[in-house]
């Protein structure tokens, strides 16, 4: 919250605390119907009449008898319908705003937070659904960070599951190929195995006999026997680094790949067996299609009981997600030893993995985190509640209270997007596809994301012709990012999201591409100002003296009003988005502010403005909106292109 904000809401707690029990944050601001019911609204009457049993509007009216006249930068206080209504004085917040320092305490109320996103099973290309998981996941990353926060990225690589046994079992069985095979596939290698797994999961459907067979692969795989798991291993290692290299097409990085074979080499899960039979979270099934297995019983399933370690001694990838839960808060005990992985990273940023031996001397320190974010979607949400019941069950009651499923629905595609991809949607009855990697309607993300720069290449062509072809590309990739980050992030997450190319790729629509060329129009500004003889250090004296509203007409002094009354709400729309974990809120937020400048420049001009007071107005708005908007784009993960 910016700093006047701080100052009034201290100030109102300060004066009502004698009268009524309630916190410093419970005092909250909201925006009015509109500039006659004055400029913020307090709300607090109404959580007070619950607890007081009185009347909202007598509350509201003794509120408001204490608070007249005794706030810094309120001009009058108004009740209306139990809403405690603000009038501003406009010209100090509007100082405030442009001149005010210390807008922003990047003050960690954590130790640590771990946020594990994107989680793509290492057997196949990455798809358009793990596209969403990984944007939601880093929008959280970069909020936390951009609060203060100290944030660790993990990317959990389930290099020991079923579907890394179903392609190990297709490579060796079905293609009848072995390790030494691998440096003879053409093109990209995730995609190579994309269609193996879709050809071995219909020979596992029509085939018992297979499907034992890739049972005793899965697990020679978790045993680590040769040559099967060497196959695995090297298989895994190629597919994640195409995984890597199509998340930085997006500006996704990590901090760690935990890999899930170093939690069973590493007896993490043995650890953790014994502490859950110890303390009776778990116990062996005597009966029905479970005997034989060791099951947890849940609430949350008709069956009550889900299975934990097979009858076969495999371990569940449940299992597997208590262990790895059990040491992201640092619970058992018990570390990894870490190398770094050569990641494809543009930026050269170092991710780590969990190995076999330590390499080096030197390795950041991971895990042992106070708070614990998993970025899985609605369909993993009893499987979630499993790992904090079973925290709750060993008596790890703060870190089952800090252990969140930030969750999220599926992606589909629109009719018209699946045809552009070359998808048959004559017999589908609905207004989208639904995409299924085992049934071959899959949508790699790699090919959607050579789509939309396809598609943003052609724009760039019609509007920027004349420019260098390696820009033009540059630019289009940009274009693509921002399209992609903001159409994934602007659905709220419990909404099936039905990705179309031309609604993301708009650039006069709610859209990434719309919050670019507002940006891009900024500088485009700032530089025919420069060109005008108005640079840098003329802009800098501007901020030596203080404005004076009264030179501007009342139409423009309402409209810059609007502006800034918006822009105050930053971290308050940031804040909100991170608690709710609705970032459909922010993106909204960010918007109406781009709306609200471009309406405003579009009628009121800064290059042709004769009076140099006035024009000292429009930049310091037009500067204090592109910090703005700097700060959203750190956030949101949308770069910023030289031309649109």
């Amino acid at each position: 919250m910016v700093q006047w904000k701080k100052i009034l809401r201290k100030s109102i707690y300060e004066l009502l605390k004698g009268n009524y029990e309630l916190k410093e944050e419970n005092i909250k601001f909201d925006f009015t119907p509109g500039p006659e019911h004055g400029d913020l609204a307090l709300t607090i009457s109404f959580e007070l009449s619950k607890s007081m049993k009185k009347s909202p509007i007598k509350i509201a009216d003794e509120i408001s008898s204490i608070l007249k006249g005794r706030l810094k930068y309120v001009e009058d206080v108004k009740v209306e319908n139990g809403y405690i209504n603000l009038f501003l004085k406009r010209n100090e917040i509007f100082n405030e705003e442009l001149f005010g320092t210390d807008k922003m305490e990047k003050i960690p109320r954590e130790k640590k937070i771990i946020v594990e996103h994107t989680n793509i099973n290492p057997n196949k290309a990455a798809h358009i659904g793990h596209l969403r998981n990984a944007c939601l996941g880093d929008a959280l990353v970069k909020s936390l960070k951009y609060m203060g926060e100290n944030v660790e990225v993990q990317n959990y690589i389930d290099d020991t599951g079923i579907q890394v046994a179903d392609v190990v079992f297709g490579f060796q069985e079905i293609k009848k190929k072995n390790l030494g095979d691998l440096d003879k596939i053409e093109g990209k290698i995730d995609y190579y195995f994309w269609d193996l797994y879709q050809e071995v999961s219909a020979v596992l459907e029509s085939s018992q006999e297979f499907s034992k067979r890739r049972e005793d692969v899965h697990k020679k795989i978790e045993n680590a026997s040769a040559p099967e798991w060497s196959l695995s291993k090297e298989i895994v290692r190629r597919i994640v680094i195409e995984h890597l290299k199509t998340m930085a097409r997006i500006g996704v990085h990590y901090d760690l790949l935990p890999f899930e074979s170093q939690v069973l080499k590493r007896k993490f899960w043995e650890k953790a067996f014994q502490l859950m039979k110890e303390k009776g979270v778990i116990y062996l099934s005597e009966k029905g299609k479970n005997k034989g297995c060791w099951v947890i019983y849940y609430e949350g399933w008709d069956e009550k009981e889900k299975v934990i370690v097979r009858s076969s001694g495999t371990v569940t990838y449940v299992g597997k997600d208590i262990a790895y839960q059990l040491w992201k808060f640092g619970l058992l005990g018990e570390d990894f030893n870490y190398s770094k992985f050569d990641s494809p990273s543009e930026n050269h940023i170092q991710t780590w993995i969990t190995s076999e031996k330590q390499a080096g001397n030197f390795c950041p320190s991971f895990g042992k985190a106070s708070k614990v974010y998993n970025v899985i979607d609605v369909r993993q949400a009893d499987l979630q509640k499993v790992l904090v019941q079973s925290l709750r069950a060993l008596g790890f009651e703060k870190e089952a209270d800090k252990s969140i499923h930030f969750s999220y629905e599926m992606v589909v595609l629109s009719r018209k997007a699946a045809k552009e991809l070359g998808f048959s949607v004559s017999e589908q009855k609905k207004g989208f596809v639904e995409v299924s990697g085992r049934k071959g309607i899959g949508m790699k993300a790699d090919d959607l994301l050579d789509k939309l720069e396809e598609k943003a290449m052609e724009e760039i062509d019609k509007r920027n012709s004349d420019l260098d072809p390696g820009k033009r590309k540059k630019i289009a990739k940009e274009i693509a990012q921002a399209g992609l980050r903001y159409f994934m992030l602007k659905f709220g997450r419990n909404s099936v999201l039905v990705f179309d190319f031309d609604e993301a790729l708009n650039f006069e629509g709610e859209t990434g591409p719309y919050l670019q060329y507002s940006f891009v129009r900024i500088q485009s500004i700032l530089n025919k100002l420069k060109e005008a003889g108005i640079g840098e250090e003329e802009i800098n004296s501007f901020y030596k003296d203080k404005i004076n509203l009264s030179i501007l007409n009342n139409d423009e002094k309402e409209i810059l009003w609007q502006i800034i009354l918006e822009g105050s709400y930053f971290l308050e729309a940031l804040n909100y988005s991170v608690e709710s974990l609705e970032f459909s809120f922010f993106c909204k937020y960010i918007f109406n502010l781009a709306q609200k400048f471009n309406n405003y420049y579009h009628k009121y001009s800064i290059i042709h403005e004769k009076d140099p007071e006035i024009r000292k107005i429009r930049i310091l708005i037009l500067l204090y909106i592109r910090e703005k908007f700097k700060d959203a784009f750190e956030i949101l993960g949308i770069p910023v292109p030289e031309k649109m």
